[in-house]
């Protein structure tokens, strides 16, 4: 599997209406093939436009937005979505769960069991694809929406706040999954979050957008090793990231210098 390349240059959203609400400003972005980009900003930045954007799932208002090389104007080929809710039905099993998309596409269900099979292994749910999702975590579930985004091998995989709905310790262990699935199908992912440590974890390079309407701040490349392990967030060269983007958004009025104060002085 191979990732997808994604090209936005000055990519603009404004919805209409009698008070046109412009959602992306100017938006220029080159993602490589095989490249985790986490996307970070406050509610209303235009993260999650501009993923649907890129999804095909709505239009731009002017600029250029491609995917590998062709305009996009409706969904590309060969692209998987996952959202912060699993969206799984729960009257079907978690294997016909998966299979989805394979029968909106009209494809043969047979001919992808096997890679099913895997999916399931990879995630490590082999011994649950006969349960119904209300058998399952919340952790679960998303892995098991995961499957359902990878079941027909994207090269292009967006993810919009995925695990915005699961506790702290839920978060933490499927950012470690997400990174090891992400390193063996190499496939390119948009990441969406308003997480800063999860952006910085996760993430090649960390696009910070600007409050609305939604800019590009600033691109941070995040040079850390991988596969990496939860410690590395206690590490100096981790923290260098973290309080750069934290700077950002002080800068922009979006933390109150006080509150992180006392924040820090209670993890103190």
């Amino acid at each position: 599997m191979s990732g997808s390349t994604i090209t936005s240059i000055n990519v603009c959203k404004v919805y209409g209406g009698e008070s046109p609400l412009t959602a992306l400003d100017g938006i220029s972005l080159d993602i490589e093939p095989g490249e985790f980009i986490s996307i970070l900003g406050p509610s209303g930045s235009g993260k999650s436009t501009f993923l649907h954007c890129i999804a095909g799932l709505e239009d731009i208002s002017s600029g250029s937005l491609k995917a590998d090389g062709r305009e996009i104007s409706g969904p590309p080929d060969h692209i998987g979505m996952v959202f912060q809710r699993d969206a799984l039905l729960d009257w079907r099993t978690i294997e016909r769960n998966i299979m989805l998309p394979i029968e909106f596409a009209k494809k043969p269900v047979a001919q992808y069991k096997q890679t099913m099979r895997d999916l399931l292994k990879l995630v490590g749910l082999s011994d649950f694809g006969s349960k119904y999702p209300r058998e399952l975590s919340g952790g679960m579930r998303q892995r098991a929406a995961i499957c359902r985004a990878l079941i027909d091998q994207p090269s292009l995989l967006l993810m919009d706040e995925p695990f915005g709905a699961l506790d702290a310790l839920t978060r933490d262990q499927m950012n470690v999954e997400l990174q090891r699935i992400w390193l063996e199908t190499l496939n390119t992912v948009v990441f969406v979050t308003h997480g800063i440590a999860e952006a910085v974890f996760l993430a090649d390079r960390v696009v910070v957008f600007t409050p609305r309407p939604g800019r590009i701040a600033d691109i941070i490349e995040i040079d850390l090793p991988r596969p990496r392990k939860l410690a590395v967030r206690e590490t100096p060269e981790f923290g260098k990231y973290t309080n750069h983007i934290r700077a950002l958004f002080h800068e922009m009025g979006l933390i109150n210098e006080e509150i992180e104060q006392v924040n820090k002085a209670v993890l103190s």
